[in-house]
C-alpha cells in the first residue's frame, strides 16, 4: 500500500466554523451599514480576512482608510475568537472523524491546509491536533488560495510529492488551489459550487473507507 498526504481545509470541512466567521463579518457590516447575506458570505470562502474586509468593502461601495481597515481586521478576529471560547468536539462535522481515524490506521500522512490563522486552538478544542502530522496555516503562507502554496508546503513537510496529494476543500478557491497545484481535488458541498473538483460529496458521511482505500491504492 502506498503512502499519500491527505490534506485537509479545517473551516466548512473539519469543523463548522464557517458560521462564526458569518456572524463576526456581518458585525462589521451592520457597523458600516452594508448589507452582509449568507450568500455574500459565500463570496468569503477560502479568502484571507484581509481580502474578505476588501470584498465587504466592495459590497457597500466602501473605501476606507488602512487606519480603520486595520481597526476592523482586529475586531473582527476577536469577536471570531469569542465565539470559539466554548468550542468543543461537538463542533465536528459528521463523518469526517471515522476517515481521520480510517486514515491513521492505515499509517498514511495528514495535514491541514487552512487560510484560518487559528487553526491550532481549533483542532486542540475539538480534540483533533493528534491526527496531523503538519499543519499550515495562515500564519505559514504569503499567497491566498487559489494559490496553490498552503498545500505544496503541506505536501512539502509530509515528503510527498503534489501528484500523490489528496485535497479536501469546501471552497472554490481551494479546489482551484488543489487543481493548480497537480493535487486530487475532493469537493465537499454542493456539486453546483464545487463543479471543477475531481470528485465531490455532500459531506464527509457520504465518503467511504473505500473510496479512500481506493485513493491510497489506485
Amino acid at each position: 500500500m502506498s503512502t499519500k498526504a491527505f490534506i485537509f481545509d479545517l473551516d466548512g470541512v473539519i469543523v463548522d466554523t464557517a458560521k462564526y466567521h458569518y456572524l463576526a463579518w456581518r458585525k462589521i457590516a451592520d457597523q458600516l451599514g452594508i448589507e452582509f447575506t449568507h450568500e455574500h458570505n459565500e463570496l468569503l470562502k477560502g479568502v484571507s480576512r484581509v481580502r474578505s474586509l476588501d470584498i465587504i468593502l466592495a459590497l457597500g461601495k466602501t473605501t476606507a482608510s488602512r487606519e480603520d481597515k486595520n481597526k476592523w481586521l482586529v475586531q473582527k478576529n476577536e469577536d471570531y475568537l469569542s465565539y470559539l471560547v466554548d468550542m468543543d468536539a461537538s463542533e465536528i462535522l459528521p463523518g469526517v472523524l471515522p476517515i481521520l481515524k480510517y486514515l491513521k490506521d492505515q499509517n498514511q500522512l495528514i495535514a491541514l491546509g487552512s487560510a484560518s490563522k487559528n487553526a491550532r486552538p481549533i483542532l486542540e478544542k475539538t480534540g483533533t491536533l493528534t491526527y496531523f502530522d503538519a499543519i499550515v496555516d495562515g500564519n505559514d503562507v504569503s499567497n491566498a488560495k487559489p494559490h496553490p502554496e498552503v498545500f505544496l508546503i503541506a505536501a512539502q513537510l509530509l515528503g510527498i510529492k503534489p501528484e500523490d496529494s489528496i485535497v479536501f476543500e469546501d471552497s472554490v478557491a481551494g479546489i482551484q488551489a488543489a487543481n493548480i497545484g497537480k493535487m486530487t481535488s475532493i469537493g465537499i458541498g454542493e456539486a453546483s459550487i464545487l463543479h471543477e473538483a475531481k470528485y465531490i460529496f455532500p459531506d464527509f458521511t457520504h465518503v467511504d473507507v473505500n473510496f479512500i482505500e481506493a485513493l491510497i491504492s489506485p
